[in-house]
């Protein structure tokens, strides 16, 4: 199982990420699981979201318990947006990563229990949900992504997708950050967007509001739809069962990681 969900390849870039455990010098109990395992655990349940108790013992992955603590310890320190920064250097180091554009797009999801970052959702009768906005380069490759309340509007996120960026290096020379042009659908629609993406020297192709369709927007942002139908595949992003905002993203960061790292795997075939 370890090697069906953490090949070897993946494991030597996400091992020197993880934070080192100070074991106490007094008293300092049972050795703590192997992090490759909890790790496989983690993804057991990114994948097919469920329970944490329901965690199949005989992985020898640990308890559910342990696995959520992980995620919780690992997400504080930055793990998993650090591995989505380090799989996007790669990417543009093998050539795979298509800075010309990015596209922007939002998917609403059921929050069951509540919690931060919840709140009616406009498209579901007004039940809670929280709202996945997503950036995605000309290729469809994630390379930002928000939580929030699902009745956030969508181009109050617009911006700070884009200017949330992370460097992204893995070539000599400046490293990448701003985008040549930026698209979207009439979600995004904003005289005062538009604007502040000028004066940042970006380039836009956004849909306008009260306009005939035929826009021919959608030959190109497509690829933002299919990203987010990959990062549904992962059972736990389509419905937030996590009461903590950061235990969400931290499964938000790892689905975007792992599509990095399936596109990366997939141009040294």
């Amino acid at each position: 199982m370890a090697r069906e969900l953490v090949d070897d390849e993946l494991w030597e870039i996400i091992q020197p990420l993880l934070p080192v455990r100070q074991r106490r010098k007094t008293h300092p109990g049972r050795k703590p699981l192997d992090d490759r395992r909890v790790l496989t655990g983690i993804l057991f349940v990114l994948r097919s979201g469920i329970p944490w108790e329901m965690l199949p013992q005989e992985m020898g992955c640990g308890s559910g318990m342990t696995c959520w603590r992980r995620v919780h310890a690992w997400q504080k320190a930055g793990v998993w947006q650090a591995l989505h920064r380090v799989l996007l250097d790669k990417l543009r180091g093998a050539d795979k990563l298509d800075f010309s554009r990015v596209v922007a797009d939002s998917s609403s999801v059921r929050a069951v229990h509540g919690g931060k970052k919840t709140g009616p959702n406009p498209t579901d009768r007004r039940k809670a949900g929280s709202k996945h906005h997503l950036l995605v380069d000309a290729q469809g490759i994630p390379v930002n992504v928000i939580l929030t309340e699902a009745n956030r509007h969508d181009v109050t996120q617009l911006l700070p997708l884009v200017e949330g960026v992370h460097p992204i290096r893995g070539k000599r020379g400046r490293p990448l950050k701003k985008p040549g042009s930026v698209q979207a659908d009439r979600a995004y629609d904003s005289r005062t967007h538009r604007l502040a993406l000028e004066q940042r020297g970006i380039r836009h192709q956004i849909a306008r509001r009260r306009t005939a369709h035929g826009s021919n927007l959608g030959k190109t942002r497509w690829v933002v739809e299919r990203t987010i139908a990959w990062l549904h595949q992962f059972r736990r992003l389509r419905v937030r069962y996590e009461r903590l905002p950061s235990m969400h993203e931290a499964f938000l960061y790892l689905g975007c990681a792992l599509i990095c790292w399936r596109t990366l795997k997939n141009s040294f075939c």
